[in-house]
């Protein structure tokens, strides 16, 4: 069987790949521009024109803690109004984003990008997962105090109590 060779890339991967490398380029940068990830990906293109859905897929599909529209993946973390880096394992995310795609599957990068996915695992390795938020934690707890009364029966018990004038 002769094997195929991944020659285009998926336009989520290719932000991937440009973003990966400018990260890599230059490891003294915490973050890129929306721009500069756009003009590598031109350059990840090599001589193909851009396709239409990079620029979107960075300002928004890949973009893990915006709310997705329509796309869910965890492969961009927006550091501040237009700039972006690669997502990182420890990263909070959009919860409607959980278990969504972060890296491209090797089957579908040309051979001259597989060592990014090496790169890639050194940078952000997965044993330093996301803690768990706080408050997402609390969701729940104390529901036993009040289970047999609605919740503003409750309070209005703990203040029936108080004084009237609490100024």
């Amino acid at each position: 069987m002769a094997s195929l060779l991944k020659t285009t890339l998926k336009v989520a991967d290719q932000v991937w790949v440009a973003t990966a490398l400018l990260h890599r380029a230059h490891p003294d940068r915490a973050d890129f521009s929306i721009n500069e990830i756009v003009e590598q990906a031109m350059l990840v293109s090599q001589g193909s024109p851009l396709r239409p859905g990079i620029y979107v897929h960075v300002v928004q599909h890949c973009v893990a803690n915006r709310a997705p529209n329509p796309g869910r993946y965890r492969m961009l973390f927006e550091t501040g109004d237009g700039r972006r880096r690669l997502f990182r394992q420890r990263d909070p995310h959009h919860y409607r984003r959980a278990g969504s795609k972060v890296t491209p599957k090797p089957e579908d990068l040309p051979s001259e990008y597989f060592d990014l996915l090496a790169w890639y695992d050194e940078w952000s390795p997965a044993s330093a997962a996301a803690a768990p938020d706080p408050l997402l934690a609390a969701l729940g707890s104390g529901k036993d105090i009040w289970a047999d009364e609605h919740a503003d029966e409750y309070v209005a018990n703990l203040r029936k109590d108080w004084p009237e004038d609490r100024g």
